[in-house]
């Protein structure tokens, strides 16, 4: 039978009782992957690719860490380049045409962005320099670039671009590309796709522990966090991609392990896109680091900090603090500066860097390391979005050596390079029948826009189940960019549990509504009540969980330091 890339409730049991052998198979994976992030699922489908039996188990949801609190670009990363860092760069600009022109074209778009200048002369000349070769790294790539090469623009032609650019504070810029993605999103797809080759996926699924055959590690224990039960999964070789908690998952092998993870928090301020008059964004050096204004549909997201944090994981807080900077360092450019009450959402999240001895995390590297600190036991940190494939390819080659040596596997290279991802196949033709499809279904053409953005090809899913039941077809109360349908497809196809993970990652209401989200929560638990079988007290308890959530993060971004933000964050903690 083929396998189904739909992330459904009767999905979940299924893989839940394969992995406890309650499927009446008892045989051991080849390969067990810890962590649902971006890099979790890309080894998952990498080894499921291979031919290896594959399955990935995740504590919350696909995404809910820092997978989902980037700043949604795939960029080859113009300050590597400053740094010399030209194997990263060349890497990364490799992955981003990938993923644009074969891979995901229709998650991943190109966007704009001027680099002002702020110095005559030599300024143009060095950055300019560093473009020319950021281009012709990038032109190398699988079917090219993908993108329009820079460009060079005088303070007029700035103040046509961007008119809310203060003049006064430039000289002119230099236009560049990279390319910008919905990161839950494409965790997801990922995730769907390994489904589709016919890896198991269950989230909410907490591994406690590790089963050890000697010094060799032959599975994991695990506890299955909707209903309390207890697993033990035997898996050839485990696969740690757990991302910031990558310290505490070596703990739990005696603390053997040579990988050391800082946690570094990054925020971004969401405003709506009339608050900057402009038709690119742009990107302004800081002391520090970066910082990006990065155009998000009828937003702008405007990030980030970089700065250590050893707090609660789960829900990095931002504070006023971290707010005041990244305002105070756009408004320095900005002929109206912006203010509290513009900003319509902020999100906080980790990135892991492997740690240095005495590096601020600014400086700290983002290449990646694999590391098998315990046979049957493959670890990976470090990295960034944009090479999540090169990573989960690193990670999948480490586990089939352990294979050939162990078992006598003979495991076959990497194809992803070549699997698109589920819905980009076909996406180009449903793209040309859009006017088509929105006649024949009812809807306006932007609607239709809004949706092959989100899911490609895989329209025909949304559209059928609007033909089936046409109240679907009307907006979401409270966030009329969605329609009800997105609700309902986010329990059927692609793994929801929670409202939050509807409003905060399957769609982006919990940031791009200034209310974020309680008119639309209610709306949006009802329909996915009549999908899971919940009862009036069980929606209500769910609606009342993410009004809570809202109001902690609202507190923790009024308090001035991380100690105090994080306390306010933490007292509304996930629902179970």
């Amino acid at each position: 039978m083929t396998p189904s890339s739909a992330l459904d409730p009767a999905a979940r049991e299924a893989a839940l009782d394969e992995l406890a052998g309650g499927g009446g198979h008892g045989a051991e994976l080849d390969v067990l992957v810890v962590g649902g992030g971006v890099v979790g699922a890309g080894v998952a489908l990498d080894a499921v690719t291979r031919g290896l039996s594959t399955a990935l188990v995740e504590q919350r949801d696909l995404a809910s860490g820092t997978s989902s609190r980037s700043s949604k670009l795939v960029h080859g990363g113009l300050r590597y380049l400053e740094m010399l860092d030209l194997g990263l760069v060349r890497e990364a600009l490799h992955e981003r045409g990938l993923l644009l022109t074969r891979l995901a074209p229709h998650l991943v778009r190109p966007v704009p962005f001027l680099y002002p200048l702020t110095h005559r002369g030599w300024e143009r000349a060095y950055v300019g320099a560093g473009l020319v070769l950021y281009d012709s790294m990038a032109a190398l790539a699988p079917g090219g670039s993908g993108v329009p090469r820079h460009r060079h623009l005088t303070r007029r032609q700035v103040a046509r671009i961007a008119p809310d650019l203060r003049s006064d504070a430039v000289t002119g810029a230099i236009e560049y590309h990279d390319c910008q993605v919905d990161d839950a999103r494409l965790v997801l797809t990922i995730a769907r796709t390994a489904a589709a080759h016919g890896a198991r996926i269950a989230t909410r699924t907490k591994v406690t522990g590790f089963l050890r055959e000697g010094e060799r590690v032959v599975g994991v224990r695990a506890t299955d966090l909707e209903s309390g039960r207890e697993l033990e999964v035997r898996a050839r070789v485990v696969v740690n991609a757990a991302g910031v908690w990558t310290d505490e998952v070596q703990a739990m092998v005696g603390g053997r392990g040579a990988l050391r993870v800082q946690a570094s928090k990054g925020i971004h301020l969401v405003v709506p896109r009339d608050r900057i008059r402009s038709s690119s964004g742009f990107i302004i050096r800081t002391e520090t680091s970066v910082l990006f204004v990065i155009p998000w549909g009828r937003h702008w997201i405007v990030g980030t900090t970089d700065t250590e944090w050893d707090l609660d994981k789960a829900h990095p807080a931002a504070s006023r603090t971290d707010i005041d900077y990244v305002l105070g360092q756009v408004n320095a450019i900005l002929r109206e500066p912006l203010d509290h009450e513009d900003v319509e959402g902020v999100y906080a999240g980790l990135r892991p860097l492997l740690r240095g001895e005495s590096e601020p995390t600014s400086k700290i590297s983002r290449e990646h390391t694999v590391v098998t600190p315990v046979p049957g036991l493959v670890m990976i940190a470090g990295g960034k979005l944009t090479t999540y494939r090169v990573m989960a390819r690193d990670a999948v080659d480490a586990a089939a050596h352990s294979l050939s040596t162990s078992a006598n596997l003979v495991v076959r290279p990497s194809i992803t390079e070549r699997v698109r991802l589920l819905g980009a196949e076909g996406w180009e033709a449903r793209t040309n029948q859009r006017v088509h499809l929105a006649r024949r279904h009812g809807l306006h053409v932007a609607r239709v826009d809004h949706l092959l953005g989100r899911y490609g090809a895989l329209i025909d899913d949304l559209l059928d189940l609007v033909a089936a039941r046409p109240e679907l077809g009307r907006p979401l109360e409270g966030a009329e960019d969605h329609l009800a349908a997105e609700v309902v497809y986010a329990v059927t196809h692609e793994g929801a549990r929670h409202l939050d993970d509807v409003l905060a990652r399957r769609t982006r209401i919990s940031v791009e509504t200034f209310d974020r989200g309680t008119r639309a929560a209610p709306g949006a638990a009802a329909l996915m009540a009549a999908e899971l079988g919940w009862d009036e007290a069980r929606t209500a308890e769910e609606v009342d969980h993410w009004l809570r959530r809202v109001e902690a993060e609202r507190q923790s971004q009024r308090q001035l330091t991380d100690q105090e933000a994080d306390e306010a964050r933490v007292s509304a903690p996930d629902i179970v």
